[in-house]
């Protein structure tokens, strides 16, 4: 298959529906976010602003641009598309405190009616309270990064454009889990000790370099999905399998890393509190 390196960069293809979604997003973050700085402007400031709407446009990217188009011919821009699933755009969207600014963007009508009995329920709050302990956060986002990873898996995903689509829903919210305890957007508050950030990082990045090392050093092609398609460029199958292991590994093991080193050091010189109350239930009273 003759293709143009140029291809790379040009050869996009935008999903209608998904990019209105992402559009009606920002715009209801956007006017929140406005409302908010009315009110608190050094609690949001414009970096965080800034911040979610990078993640959304990571997203768009990841959906929209060669690296979805290239997705079922080449596994180095499948697994690419899925560390800025992963490890792009959830974090940059946590980083945007999007919980308070989500609800003062959406009309009223649909705050009180809606949004109001949804934080005060009780399962609610019951859910947010398991998916917010760090061991629930840890096993949601690792098991769907190797569960899917797993060939039989990753071939029925690649077969099926739903289930596919299935699969990439399922990393970006195991993911925004994954760094809400992280990052701790506000409002929440912190109900651990903040040194278990390091360890559930630390083990996070050892299931990310055995996945990844798995890939590069199998010695087997283990999707065999991708030596039935045309090669893009003449790359070999299980060239483009070990350069997909190696992306993985050097990326992901930065995602994990500079994290832990820089909440180490922010640790040993300052003094972390635990608070008892709820993200949901500030949420709420900010929100009213």
């Amino acid at each position: 298959m003759q293709t143009s390196w140029l291809s790379l960069s040009t050869n996009w293809d935008i999903p209608p529906w998904v990019t209105c979604a992402l559009v009606a997003v920002s715009l209801v973050y956007v006017r929140g976010w406005l409302a908010l700085r009315r009110t608190r402007p050094e609690t949001i400031p414009v970096w965080r602003l800034l911040s979610f709407l990078a993640g959304i446009f990571a997203i768009f990217v990841a959906v929209s641009s060669p690296l979805d188009t290239f997705s079922e011919t080449l596994l180095f821009m499948h697994m690419a598309q899925h560390f800025v699933l992963m490890s792009v755009a959830p974090p940059l969207i946590v980083l945007g405190c999007p919980l308070v600014p989500m609800l003062r963007g959406l009309p009223r009508s649909i705050v009180r009616w809606i949004g109001g009995p949804l934080l005060r329920s009780v399962v609610a709050h019951r859910v947010q309270e398991l998916f917010s302990r760090l061991p629930v956060a840890w096993l949601a986002m690792n098991l769907a990064y190797v569960g899917w990873h797993i060939p039989r898996a990753y071939e029925f995903a690649l077969a099926s454009e739903g289930w596919h689509n299935l699969e990439h829903f399922c990393f970006f919210l195991t993911s925004v889990l994954f760094w809400w305890p992280i990052v701790q957007p506000w409002p929440a508050g912190r109900r651990f000790n903040p040194w278990m950030i390091i360890p559930y990082l630390l083990i996070s990045d050892l299931v990310n370099t055995g996945l990844s090392a798995f890939l590069c050093f199998s010695g087997r092609l283990l999707y065999p999905s991708y030596a039935l398609v045309d090669r893009p460029f003449g790359l070999d199958a299980l060239k483009d399998q070990i350069a997909a292991g190696a992306f993985m590994w050097v990326m992901g093991s930065l995602v994990f890393l500079v994290p832990a080193v820089y909440l180490t050091a922010r640790f040993l010189t300052s003094g972390q509190l635990i608070d008892k109350k709820t993200g949901l239930e500030r949420a709420r009273a900010i929100a009213q």
